[in-house]
């Protein structure tokens, strides 16, 4: 399938999306997107299944979830209604399984993002994939429900490890596999000019992700030519491996305004940074005293007039010790203010935010 652009009348987003055939007979990948009653909707799914299984299987997947959302009650909580929706398609394709025997056991991973001013609603189940980056920065991922990233949760093996692995294939969740279907959710604030990605595993288990990072957030050309470029690189990698690759979908969506759901900083950063602060502070008075203690205990005053003006000098630096100790009750929520207001300024954003996620992904090992 040509490049495609995601026609919308939502003043949020724009977008880009394709999907090839890749290496195989058939592409059993597919992509839909609307306008809904509660926001931009884009959804991409892979299928499985042997024969037209696995083509039936994602298109009756994107269909019905788009159906899904378009016929809820706007009044019920975004997330609910995309839960609804995708268990809605998770019971279709079981149903036509059921009703055409050469069917039967076909089944569809599924990536969903739902955008309005509150924020982006993410849904996934199987390995098909959702990122989130904010300029070169990924600052979110979903994570594989899939047999080797269950590995690497345990800390096993490692992505990269997962990605080359002869069973990266095998999913832990789908759609049509069984009645009761447990899907992953969870709500994003966005930023102007955020971009979110939504891809296959022919996408993401063909390049290492930093490579796929710096493709996506690729500022210097249009995001048309973005998403072409991607498709044609791991299109050209598979034939030059010697073909029968993996089909291969993405859709990039960027947004034009800022969500009314902010970033909040995670409790424990706060805790370092305000810690980081306090001992600025003290490290500031002890500089202040260990001068005092120095020029107290220097023999090289000439006469009166010098003592003088020492008294005079340890009497403010004094006086700057005691502002230093009534100010420190105030400095934490001081510190916090500031981060606030240097969080406006686009250049410390971005450095920010790479703080951010180092140090979550420390507290996280």
């Amino acid at each position: 399938m040509d490049l495609t652009q995601l026609k919308t009348e939502s003043p949020l987003v724009f977008g880009f999306a394709e999907s090839r055939i890749g290496g195989r007979a058939e592409n059993q990948d597919s992509f839909a997107w609307a306008d809904t009653p509660i926001g931009f909707l884009i959804t991409v799914c892979d299928g499985m299944g042997g024969g037209p299984g696995g083509k039936t299987a994602s298109f009756i997947a994107v269909n019905e979830i788009i159906a899904g959302v378009m016929e809820a009650d706007q009044q019920e909580e975004t997330a609910n209604i995309l839960i609804k929706a995708i268990r809605r398609a998770n019971m279709a394709i079981i149903t036509r399984g059921n009703e055409q025997p050469e069917l039967k056991g076909m089944g569809s991973t599924c990536t969903v993002v739902l955008i309005n001013s509150k924020f982006a609603t993410i849904a996934h189940v199987g390995d098909s994939r959702v990122y989130q980056f904010r300029g070169r920065t990924k600052i979110f991922r979903t994570f594989d429900h899939s047999m080797v990233f269950d590995l690497v949760k345990q800390k096993v093996i490692t992505e990269e490890q997962a990605r080359l692995s002869a069973q990266s294939n095998v999913i832990t969740r789908a759609l049509g596999i069984k009645p009761d279907l447990e899907v992953e959710i969870l709500e994003r604030p966005f930023e102007a000019g955020d971009r979110f990605l939504l891809c296959t595993d022919g996408i993401h288990g063909s390049i290492e992700e930093k490579r796929l990072i710096k493709q996506v957030t690729n500022r210097k050309i249009a995001l048309g030519p973005v998403v072409d470029g991607i498709a044609t690189e791991i299109d050209n990698i598979g034939r030059i491996s010697g073909g029968g690759h993996d089909n291969l979908t993405l859709a990039i969506i960027e947004t034009k305004l800022n969500s009314i759901k902010k970033d909040s900083m995670s409790k424990k950063i706060k805790q370092i940074l305000l810690a980081i602060g306090a001992v600025c502070i003290i490290s500031i008075a002890v500089n202040i005293f260990l001068t005092i203690t120095t020029i107290g205990q220097s023999n090289t005053l000439k006469d009166l007039g010098d003592q003088e003006i020492l008294m005079h000098t340890n009497d403010s630096l004094i006086g700057e010790i005691k502002k230093t100790e009534l100010k420190r009750t105030e400095d934490s929520a001081k510190i916090e203010a500031i981060i606030q207001e240097l969080e406006k300024d686009p250049k410390f954003k971005d450095s920010m935010n790479t703080l951010r996620i180092k140090l979550e992904n420390k507290i996280n090992k």
